[in-house]
């Protein structure tokens, strides 16, 4: 277990201080090339730093996802702040851990830095106050991932991605009910929501559309 915690520091150090991380990587091949008499060592100084800038939450994210244990924590601060990332402000966050023991442990990340699981092209963080679902090292508990999806907030999020088709395709229907790809469009979205909840209401509409579509000519 304590690999897995210097693992998990190491993850945590550089998923969370890019800058400091390049700096190191200069220092590291730049010590090694001195050493061995070979300068192709500095050439992978600039891979490494990209691949860490890149992907260093989400090589964290899957880390921790795959060899930490549940637990759930609670964010306590949301500030906003002048940077940007795709046209939207980053935030600080300053979140408290539940440990094994019972006892809390401050932690912070942001929204560059947060470790979320499972990996998408997309930053989904809880809410302030609510407590949430999450993955750490025991004995490094400040390196946390955040289940976004076991969470209430996420699996309101879920359902809701299930039903926007749904009401697209309804409101097709409605403007046309005859046509038969517009009542097949509605079928299959049903069918999709169908396969995961159960609402009483969208299996009788989808019984209801499957016999429409067939009395059509």
């Amino acid at each position: 277990m304590e690999i897995m915690i210097i693992i998990s520091k190491i993850l945590f150090f550089l998923s969370h201080h890019g800058f400091y991380a390049v700096l190191i990587f200069i220092l590291f091949f730049g010590i090694i090339a001195f050493l061995t008499k070979k300068g192709w060592w500095l050439i992978l100084i600039l891979p490494f730093s990209i691949i860490n800038g890149i992907g260093g939450q989400f090589i964290n994210a899957w880390f921790l996802n795959k060899f930490g244990v549940e637990s759930t924590a609670i964010i306590t601060s949301d500030v906003e702040t002048n940077s940007t990332l795709n046209d939207q402000y980053i935030h600080d966050y300053e979140a408290i851990v539940r440990k094994q023991d019972g006892k809390y442990v401050d932690t912070y990340f942001s929204t560059t830095s947060a470790a979320i699981y499972p990996i998408e092209n997309a930053i989904r963080i809880p809410r302030t106050e609510q407590q949430f679902p999450i993955k750490y090292i025991p004995g490094y508990e400040k390196n946390m991932v955040i289940l976004y999806q076991q969470s209430d907030e996420g699996k309101r999020f879920e359902e809701y991605e299930k039903i926007r088709p749904i009401n697209t395709a309804r409101i097709k229907y409605e403007a046309d009910p005859v046509n038969k790809d517009f009542i097949q469009e509605y079928i299959n979205a049903l069918e999709e929501y169908l396969k995961v909840y159960d609402n009483p209401e969208y299996k009788s509409k989808f019984e209801q559309l499957k016999k429409e579509l067939k009395s059509l000519p």
